[in-house]
């Protein structure tokens, strides 16, 4: 009887000390998650999409160990709203963030915080955009709203407000890969958010590249000089036209002296105050060796601009932006570069998931525009590159409908913990792991909020296919548009009252219905947050919108609804 016991107690003893090791095991297993994110960083812009424009050679390893994502989108076009979206796997209209004015909720889960309740050790370091205290982090470095390219300030968790002297895209990168050496503990998984402010506006480059990218050419793209025929008009309206939005100072860097003497007007009023706030962030030796590459180009300018048609202004903008945009990804592609090459040399590869993706695309000329906004492809599509060693295929392509909604769900899969029901989005594991039979999305869900507002691009929601996009614009105008993607891949025709197309409309608006319906939006909601931002419109608390303008957006709105 005493053996019967002995070996009943043996066997229950080894039974726990395997079980606890068998989840000791499991728990060592969960992958780390490094997610690179840039800002306004379009897809036409990294060469394993496209390499017309510039080669990524560092952000391209990521697509030769793991896949590319052709049809990734957002499904908010704008910086804030975008990361919200990524933190809680909610569409803007349940996470509150719909736009850059509104502040956050705080009260939203994320992500990060179930990873760091899960045993995760996490950290972020530069752009977040909204917020000083991101939740779920162990450790933060973090740029102030926007942040600057030169000498940038930081929020940090542990030594209050700091300024590093530097160029941000080389400061955020000695951070991370500090942290990596310093602060990681090897017994634990960890969360990692590298977070870059480039390429966004004003585009400003690292010294070291501004000899090689102020003296390039680029190709025009085929709808630089669009006229907006043939659409709704929300493309007519938008205030994001080279020529004749885009800033003669803070974004082309002309000096504030300059256009002065040559009777240049401020673009929207503030055009050199942008110039100047970045400017007087430079030291002495990056102020000479900024005057050293962007003088003679003022020069230059000065001698032609009398003769310059509108043509050749709208191509002498196109050409500047290109240099400093293209010009700030340079040094970005470096930093990702020295970030794999750590990982690499301390065989944290093996065991880890790297995303490399943009809080949205963005407009290189396309339609004559830059910014983002629109659903139409630049600024909705969004560069994604995955690479997870032994879990997905190397050099493999994926035209899956994939949108940032889906990052927490994903990330918190491959960790094994359990997403929370509110969450809207659809874990990528399936088509990371090669098991595409279980992705059956064949449509996703956008929505555009900031309207009136910088850039006055119409607030609008659509469905998007492969095949096509069906379009509402709501306020002011309310216009619908269907483009049909694969005939009219420039998106230049509007096939909404096209009889050829009677079918895929009815299709498509019981479709896009449906979706609304599952994503919890409606007019309802639309119309609260209408009225909220024309409040504080009349206040004087919406970023380029005064009261007269609210009012005459009122009055619009009202004929609209009279007809």
């Amino acid at each position: 009887m005493k053996k019967i016991r002995l070996r009943l107690l043996l066997a229950f003893g080894l039974s726990i000390f395997f079980s606890c090791q068998s989840q000791e095991e499991k728990k060592q297993d969960r992958p780390n998650i490094i997610f690179i994110m840039s800002d306004d960083h379009a897809y036409q812009a990294i060469s394993a999409y496209d390499n017309r424009l510039i080669e990524t050679p560092n952000i391209d390893r990521i697509a030769k160990m793991g896949m590319l994502f052709t049809q990734a989108s957002v499904t908010n076009s704008i910086c804030a709203p975008s990361r919200a979206t990524i933190l809680t796997g909610k569409h803007s209209h349940l996470n509150g963030k719909i736009d850059n004015h509104f502040p956050f909720d705080t009260t939203n889960v994320t992500f990060p915080q179930l990873l760091q309740q899960a045993g995760y050790q996490t950290a972020m370091f530069g752009k977040l955009h909204f917020g000083n205290n991101p939740k779920g982090f162990d450790q933060f470095k973090i740029l102030p709203g926007q942040g600057s390219y030169y000498n940038p300030d930081f929020i940090t968790k542990n030594e209050g407000n700091i300024k590093v002297e530097g160029y941000v895209t080389d400061i955020v990168t000695d951070m991370t890969l500090d942290w990596l050496q310093n602060e990681r503990k090897a017994d634990q998984p960890f969360m990692l958010m590298y977070l870059h402010k480039s390429p966004h506006r004003p585009w400003l480059m690292a010294e070291r590249h501004m000899e090689e990218f102020t003296r390039r050419t680029f190709p025009e793209p085929a709808t630089l000089f669009d006229d907006y025929s043939g659409r709704t008009s929300p493309a007519g309206e938008a205030e994001m036209n080279i020529l004749t939005h885009m800033g003669w100072s803070g974004d082309n860097k002309l000096s504030p002296e300059i256009l002065k003497k040559l009777g240049i007007a401020d673009v929207g009023g503030y055009d050199s105050i942008r110039y100047k706030s970045e400017f007087a962030r430079f030291t002495p030796a990056q102020a000479e060796n900024f005057r050293k590459y962007y003088g003679p180009i003022e020069e230059e300018f000065v001698k032609n601009y009398p003769l310059m048609t509108d043509e050749d202004k709208m191509r002498w903008k196109y050409q500047r932006y290109m240099q400093d945009y293209l010009g700030t990804i340079k040094a970005m592609d470096e930093n990702v570069g020295r970030l794999l090459d750590y990982l690499e040399a301390n065989n944290l590869m093996e065991n880890t998931i790297i995303v490399y993706t943009s809080d949205q695309g963005f407009y290189l000329g396309e339609h004559g525009w830059y910014d983002k906004r629109f659903v139409y492809d630049e600024s909705f599509k969004t560069p994604l590159l995955v690479a997870w060693p032994g879990k997905t295929q190397p050099g493999t392509r994926s035209d899956a409908l994939v949108q940032n909604l889906d990052f927490a769900q994903t990330f918190l899969e491959a960790a094994g913990v359990p997403a929370p029901s509110d969450m809207q989005g659809e874990s990528l594991i399936p088509l990371l792991t090669g098991n595409t039979e279980k992705w059956t999305r064949d449509e996703v869900y956008y929505h555009y909020y900031e309207y009136p507002a910088e850039h006055m691009v119409n607030r609008h929601y659509a469905i998007v296919t492969k095949e096509y996009k069906l379009i509402h614009y709501y306020f002011v105008e309310d216009e619908w548009e269907l483009i049909d993607r694969i005939k009219d891949p420039q998106e230049l025709k509007n096939l909404y009252n096209d009889p050829a197309y009677a079918a895929v409309k009815k299709d498509l608006h019981a479709r896009l219905e449906a979706l609304r319906v599952k994503y919890k939006d409606s007019a309802e909601i639309s119309q609260g947050y209408i009225d909220k931002l024309l409040e504080d419109a009349d206040q004087g608390k919406v970023w380029g919108i005064n009261k007269e303008r609210a009012e005459e957006i009122r009055n619009r709105r009202t004929k609209v609804e009279s007809r």
